[in-house]
């Protein structure tokens, strides 16, 4: 069986994150064209001061980042920056966050990025548990 479960009749609910200005969208992707990394990391960064609440954003810094540790760090603020939006737009800890949505990318990516780079600094607990709720979150 390859589809979730559902107990419900209308199935579980979708949470969709609100999505970035387009301003704030913009900036990462031009901040994503520099052709040095040190040159995209220092322009990514900049999109995160002014826009810190950028799940995207952050998965992106991590993913330039030097160490594992520092991108392990990167990781896990775009994840809770992503949890703190789907609480406030109603998500309860349960339900569908889907992939297919763009808005809900970022967390993703944040989320799914935290559980490879736990597992590369040893953290093979978290590791697990990531993989296992971003599987239920975007079966």
């Amino acid at each position: 069986m390859d589809e979730p479960l559902s107990l419900s009749p209308s199935g579980p609910a979708e949470s969709i994150i609100p999505p970035m200005p387009g301003e704030a969208q913009a900036a990462l992707k031009n901040a994503l064209k520099h052709s040095e990394p040190s040159d995209r990391k220092k322009a990514v960064s900049q999109v995160i001061r002014q826009w810190p609440t950028y799940s995207e954003a952050w998965a992106e810094l991590a993913a330039l980042a030097d160490e594992p540790v520092e991108a392990y760090a990167y990781f896990r603020v775009g994840y809770h920056r992503g949890l703190d939006q789907l609480r406030q737009s109603g998500w309860r800890g349960s339900g569908f966050v889907r992939s297919s949505r763009p808005e809900n990318r970022g967390f993703l990516e944040a989320l799914r990025g935290l559980g490879q780079a736990a597992g590369r600094i040893g953290e093979t607990d978290e590791e697990q548990r990531c993989q296992e709720f971003a599987n239920q979150l975007d079966p």
